[in-house]
């Protein structure tokens, strides 16, 4: 939720922060904005005493904040030349998420300091900012907002003023210590999260970067530093990042990046490198991210799938869970914790798990696992959360409450160096690539893959033959093909979103693992097409939902092959009886009674571990074609982010 880009260095930062901005539109917004700043006259950035030497007032802080799209940000740097200078070399922007006031230019990001001095852009939330803003108040500073984050920005101002320039052996140090050291004091005083970046009129080429609970990347660049909330704003400039941890402190200049702990100890960077390309976070000829990411799923699901697998081709074989064969045998219980999209997929992992390794699971939301103080022994139980993102804030909570109650962690992640990836005792890499539309779908089905690959392998670590394994690797294997098959139903797709685009309530139904994907199915429709849906088990039709049967609200069945058939088809007939209109995902060959289903979509017949991947496909594409054909906004729904990083 919310984005921020800082740049520092000797291009022009303005176009830089707006670009950045461009590609973190993802993660949800209603507002945007930036500051930048101009050094004295004749000063260039990072020159070490003509810049700072000079009075602080020859040094000018310019900003500019609208309602909507970083497009209309972006028109209004354009014309308004009075508002930002030409040329400047240091600037920070933010795309808000509305937490504390509402949707205005006053309560948009970045806030100055009363003096103007400072400028601050701010993820998170700032718990006891009443009593901080009480002591303010007190002290004679004014707001001009509803946000915590005036609040903060007008603190560390206070600090500041309280934190006269040191004696340096130049100009830049003095001046830098200075923020630093006012930064560093307000945040002492600080209850809650935050990934904040400031800046100050009296040192014009510098930023200071903290962290708690919101995530904060810096970008390491030829002659300049940048800081980001997300990978994605800075790939276009350089790939080696450092990721800023919990209580970390950074400090940059077009030529210097230092880090240092709320205490003022020095720390040493750890510089890592992206592992994906530009081209990955960019269009190309689609008309949406989120038909890109649909389409992109095969190629993703070979990379889930890339050397993990036995040389015999019985078993999945996994690197980093930091657990022997004989500690994954004593295990007697596992724990699944996750919100949104993935806690369907550890839903399905949970089928799986018990399905084939016989080992009892259960699935709670991150949110809900947190609180509840279940009774937990450590002895034997594993807890696995799931988080594309890894920075989703209740997932990272729950995490944190598991080890505090002495369980082994393990992570399921699509973001190499995240804050859940870095604190888990183990974890496995999705490799699906950046995912830019908010709806999820190839990090997704990345994730029941890996909850499928999972139970293979603690499957055949206790009861599962060879035999068995070497047909579930190989049924693995095969669902990228699959998957390809089932995207070529798309135009058929296209056309039976025509027949009910204008819906306002639909039904998910299915069983079993498919029940989750009935959820999922549910979820992918009201997120992006705004139509009210639900996704229940087949059989519990007629325990309430069937009372919203009408010509106006169709049912989407997953019908397969098995023992629980002829009941799936006993709920259809229930649905065609009150005039419900029937959409039908099912396998091929599988004869339905005449006339029962109004639109037919064909699935490829599959092993059960792959079936709810396959029978993913047509209802991501369902509720985009849908969503699309409404003339909604696919890949930015309102109200949403891609990544939850606020309670």
């Amino acid at each position: 939720m919310c984005g921020i880009v800082g740049y520092t260095g000797k291009q022009h930062a303005t176009p830089f922060i707006i670009e950045g901005l461009k590609r973190l539109e993802y993660r949800g917004y209603d507002s945007a904005g930036l500051a930048v700043t101009t050094a004295a006259t004749g000063s260039e950035p990072g020159e070490p005493d003509s810049a700072k030497a000079r009075a602080p007032s020859a040094a000018k802080l310019h900003y500019l904040k609208r309602i909507g799209r970083v497009a209309e940000l972006e028109l209004a740097a354009a014309q308004q030349h009075s508002a930002l200078p030409a040329l400047a070399h240091c600037g920070i922007g933010h795309t808000r998420w509305a937490t504390h006031g509402g949707v205005t230019e006053a309560n948009a990001h970045p806030h100055l300091s009363n003096d103007h001095r400072i400028a601050l852009v701010h993820n998170g939330v700032i718990e006891n900012f009443h009593s901080i803003k009480t002591f303010l108040l007190g002290h004679g500073y004014t707001f001009a907002s509803e946000t915590d984050t005036e609040v903060l920005c007008n603190l560390i101002a206070y600090h500041y003023a309280k934190t006269p320039p040191q004696n340096a052996h130049n100009a830049n140090d003095a001046q830098d210590a200075r923020l630093l050291v006012a930064v560093r004091g307000a945040l002492r005083h600080v209850e809650g999260t935050y990934g904040l970046v400031a800046l100050c009129v009296d040192a014009p080429d510098e930023l200071v970067a903290a962290r708690k609970g919101s995530p904060l990347i810096l970008g390491i660049g030829e002659g300049e530093h940048l800081v980001a909330s997300d990978a994605a704003a800075l790939i276009s400039r350089t790939q080696k990042v450092v990721y800023l941890n919990d209580g970390e402190l950074a400090h940059l200049s077009p030529t210097d990046l230092r880090l240092s702990s709320l205490n003022a100890a020095p720390l040493e960077p750890v510089v890592d490198q992206i592992t994906w390309s530009i081209a990955q976070a960019e269009l190309g000829d689609y008309a949406h991210f989120m038909q890109k990411e649909i389409f992109e799923q095969p190629d993703a699901l070979e990379n889930t799938m890339r050397g993990r697998f036995s040389e015999d081709g019985s078993t999945a074989q996994f690197g980093g869970l930091n657990l022997n064969a004989d500690e994954l045998r004593n295990v007697d219980r596992i724990i699944l914790c996750a919100c949104g999209t993935a806690w369907h997929a550890c839903l399905v992992t949970k089928h799986l798990i018990e399905r084939f390794a016989r080992l009892p699971v259960e699935v709670d939301y991150a949110s809900e696992f947190r609180y509840r103080n279940a009774p937990l022994s450590p002895t034997n139980t594993l807890c696995l959360v799931m988080s594309q993102s890894g920075e989703t804030i209740d997932t990272l909570a729950a995490l944190r409450e598991a080890k505090r109650k002495g369980l082994r962690v393990l992570a399921v992640t699509n973001v190499v160096g995240s804050t859940i990836a870095r604190e888990a005792d183990g974890g496995i890499y999705q490799h699906a690539g950046p995912e830019i539309g908010v709806a999820s779908t190839k990090a997704f089905t990345s994730q029941l893959l890996i909850g499928a690959m999972l139970a293979l392998y603690l499957a055949r670590l206790r009861t599962m033959s060879f035999t068995d394994g070497a047909a579930a690797v190989a049924a693995l294997r095969a669902v990228p093909a699959l998957i390809r098959k089932t995207l070529e139903q798309a135009p058929r797709i296209a056309e039976i979103a025509t027949r009910y685009a204008q819906v306002t309530d639909m039904l998910f139904l299915g069983r079993l693992a498919l029940f989750p994907i009935a959820l999922e199915g549910a979820l992918k429709l009201k997120e992006i097409s705004y139509i009210h849906a639900e996704g229940y088990p087949a059989a519990e039709l007629k325990h309430g939902p069937i009372a919203l049967i009408s010509p106006d609200c169709p049912s989407v069945f997953f019908v397969t092959r098995g023992e629980l058939f002829s009941k799936v088809v006993s709920s259809m007939q229930e649905v065609k009886a009150r005039g419900g209109p029937i959409i039908a995902i099912c396998t091929e060959g599988l004869e339905l009674p005449e006339k029962l289903a109004d639109a037919r979509i064909d699935i490829p017949d599959c092993h059960e571990a792959i079936l709810p991947l396959v029978a993913t496909i047509p209802v991501q594409l369902l509720s985009y074609e849908i969503a699309k054909q409404r003339g909604c906004d696919v890949d930015k729904p309102r109200n949403l982010a891609k990544s939850v990083t606020v309670e």
